[in-house]
């Protein structure tokens, strides 16, 4: 039965040794789109099965034989909510003290980019917080530019202000080498 459970509820983040020195930023804004999605389908899949089983009284029901159209939209229903929770639960962005850490929607594990802050030379939002770029060189020419999107509004300015930081004692330590 657990196991059940396991393969349809997926699992959350792993505990972390010192949470205190991360800020983990998930996909909380598209996962409002996949559980809207699940109710659309939920609720269609619901007027069909209705539709389909239920006598008026008057004749055959509408959809007589449509009740096999139930099982896709359920099955688009599960997905759905199971993407919006994966959103919701999952990083998308994690600050440390040693770097930024993004996560693909996709195979996370697999395709992780690990950006040490030894390796930036500038870090920047931009004005209106929908991307951040991590600037390799000087110049500006090379570098990470990160969508912001997924990551709800009233959270973004928390991102600014740490790369902002991050920028501060960046440019402090580039200063002091030259």
């Amino acid at each position: 039965m657990l196991d059940l459970k396991n393969k349809i509820i997926p699992s959350g983040p792993k505990k972390l040794a010192e949470p205190e020195k991360e800020l983990r930023f998930t996909r909380a804004r598209q996962a409002g789109i996949f559980y809207a999605a699940a109710v659309v389908c939920f609720t269609a899949s619901m007027a069909v099965f209705i539709l389909s089983t239920q006598d008026w009284g008057i004749g055959a029901p509408l959809l007589h034989g449509w009740l096999w159209l139930c099982v896709p939209g359920l099955l688009l229903t599960f997905l759905a909510l199971r993407m919006g929770i994966r959103c919701t639960r999952h990083a998308y962005l994690i600050v440390t003290p040693l770097g930024v850490e993004i996560f693909p929607f996709f195979k996370a594990e697999k395709n992780l980019q690990i950006i040490y802050w030894s390796e930036v030379a500038d870090a920047e939002v931009s004005p209106d917080l929908s991307r951040m770029t991590l600037h390799f060189n000087r110049e500006k020419k090379s570098g990470v530019v990160v969508s912001l999107d997924p990551i709800p509004r009233e959270r973004r300015a928390l991102l600014e202000k740490v790369v902002s930081g991050m920028a501060q004692k960046i440019a402090k330590q580039s200063n002091a080498e030259d």
